[in-house]
């Protein structure tokens, strides 16, 4: 997966491959947090699809950073400047998620009706919005 990151990058987010999968997956399941396709704004969907691709750039980036033996500059003592950049990424995708929220919400049903009908099963209504017995 790794060498798949480093040769084919951002074209994975669209790609049926295994990382193109997991992360059209991840951005399904953020739609779900989010309650659904149909709760999700234009706006978010544009935070979203910038959370996945910095989430495809962080993976990238700490996928190669655990096969470097260090992350330190020996010579100048200091961390290699991608360290920095990979904080960076991280920092945006947080942000990214505090905008679309932390909490889950549920999809609502459209009516009271239809909940009713999933919740209780088919039951009449009476005229004063509670189930007949």
């Amino acid at each position: 997966m790794v060498a798949e990151l480093a040769e084919r990058g951002h074209a994975l987010v669209a790609d049926s491959s295994e990382l193109g999968k997991a992360l059209g997956q991840w951005r399904m399941e953020l739609v779900a947090d989010l309650g659904g396709k149909d709760a999700v704004s234009s706006q978010q969907g544009v935070i979203l699809d910038l959370a996945v691709r910095t989430k495809l750039m962080l993976d990238s980036i700490d996928a190669w950073l655990l096969t470097r033996p260090s992350l330190v500059n020996k010579s100048k003592g200091i961390l290699f400047p991608v360290v920095t950049q990979r904080q960076a990424l991280a920092d945006s995708l947080a942000k990214y998620m505090g905008m679309l929220g932390l909490e889950r919400r549920t999809k609502l049903p459209m009516d009271l009706p239809s909940y009713l009908e999933k919740k209780y099963g088919d039951v009449n209504v009476n005229t004063n919005g509670g189930p007949h017995p």
